[in-house]
């Protein structure tokens, strides 16, 4: 699959420091390989705070959990060349 068949999604809410940080390594990676990307406030679903609440920022690479807390930007490279 090439980079740009992926789809990143950053699972946040507003005032996020770490939310922030990721978004700076998500934006950078995802404009290198031309990946499409999205961001979502998880205080907008009942169900993404549920389930996300104690790990944003979250990121999701095709609807799957890639990463959380800290998004590592040479793993999420790799996944996306993968």
């Amino acid at each position: 699959m090439a980079p740009q068949d992926h789809r990143i999604t950053l699972l946040g809410k507003p005032g996020c420091h770490l939310c922030d940080d990721a978004r700076t390594v998500i934006e950078r990676v995802a404009t290198e390989l031309g990946v499409p990307w999205e961001e979502r406030d998880i205080t907008a679903s009942e169900e993404d705070q549920d389930k996300y609440w104690e790990m944003i920022p979250v990121t999701l690479v095709d609807g799957v959990q890639h990463d959380f807390w800290r998004v590592d930007e040479n793993r999420l490279r790799a996944a996306l060349r993968a």
